[in-house]
């Protein structure tokens, strides 16, 4: 998404300045003076959108009815929606914030809030929030220092939790036993995260210094864009993207292979969402189970937010729910 005109929306008497003008794989270009990230206790960095004194619960019961419709459509062209909220990192790193900065208590309940209500509409969703806030008591890398991306751990866990929800909605899935994808090794990377390398000068880097990136390499003679028909596909933005291992450890736990579409957060997830529908891949082999990642920080955003999604992904509003409609007809 783009940066909210209002500040970050956090309680805060100060943010660090830092250079405009450039685009992050899960956020946006900016649209006004206002810092676009800043850095907390023990270097730890954040986006500074997203976030306000209220959540925007308008906007979120909004998209709740949307989400709950292409449910619906889909149950009726045979295919089971899974719908994962990934949380904020901001909450659940709230200690590492500077001293003088802090959530409302209404920002606090927003991811329950909008867990809650996509389960009383009936999407079949989970608590990914509380599973990541056990991983991370647990000593565990949640979401990386600098970067607004989440670590091996939390993908891991968010993949087990989503197959279980996929075998408890669809028990048998089509395909063979053996065609899941085997887990490559895990290999290190020094470097920095995309919040310190696209919003921080050159001494701000290099005073926080980079951090590991532990990832997952891709087993030899491996694809997610194999050419065998997948009963599972993902769709999201950059968090479900190969490098950070979402797709391939879903594959692995169902045994079966999972397809996946995703682009940067700021094309949003609505236009993600209608492009795979819209496809040819979508046309000719429908999957069981569609997995639609999305993200906490904009979920209240309509597909019409101009100046805040990428201009080009912006679709109005009605035309957005004539192209579901006749995708899925």
């Amino acid at each position: 998404m783009r940066i909210d005109r209002v500040a970050c929306g956090l309680r805060r008497r100060h943010l660090l300045g830092l250079p405009l003008g450039l685009a992050l794989a899960s956020a946006a270009r900016p649209q006004s003076s206002d810092p676009l990230a800043f850095v907390g206790q023990d270097h730890y960095i954040f986006a500074a959108w997203g976030n306000k004194d209220t959540p925007d619960w308008k906007g979120i019961d909004a998209t709740v009815t949307r989400v709950a419709q292409v449910s619906r459509l889909l149950a009726a062209c045979g295919v089971t929606l899974i719908a994962p909220v990934l949380p904020d990192k901001i909450q659940l790193y709230a200690d590492k914030l500077p001293a003088d900065v802090s959530l409302t208590p209404e920002m606090r309940q927003r991811y329950a809030g909008i867990l809650s209500r996509l389960q009383a509409a009936g999407v079949a969703t989970f608590d990914d929030a509380r599973l990541l806030q056990a991983l991370r008591a647990s000593g565990q890398a949640v979401y990386y220092r600098t970067d607004q991306h989440w670590a091996q751990p939390a993908a891991d866990a968010t993949a087990q939790a989503t197959a279980e929800l996929i075998h408890q909605k669809v028990p048998q899935l089509a395909g063979q036993a053996g065609t899941g994808m085997a887990l490559g090794p895990m290999v290190n990377e020094r470097r920095f995260g995309d919040l310190a390398e696209r919003f921080l000068s050159a001494e701000q880097r290099h005073a926080i210094g980079r951090e590991i990136f532990s990832v997952r390499r891709a087993a030899e003679s491996q694809s997610l864009l194999a050419d065998a028909p997948a009963p599972v596909h993902v769709t999201g933005n950059s968090m479900v993207q190969p490098y950070f291992g979402f797709p391939q450890k879903l594959s692995n736990l169902l045994d079966r292979p999972v397809s996946v579409n995703w682009k940067p957060g700021d094309v949003g997830f609505w236009r993600v969402l209608i492009e795979y529908l819209e496809s040819s891949s979508f046309r000719q082999q429908r999957p069981q189970v569609l997995v639609w990642q999305l993200f906490e920080p904009n979920f209240h955003l309509p597909p019409d937010a101009r100046g805040l999604w990428d201009s080009a992904s912006v679709i109005a509003a009605d035309a957005w729910q004539q192209r579901l409609l006749t995708a899925l007809a």
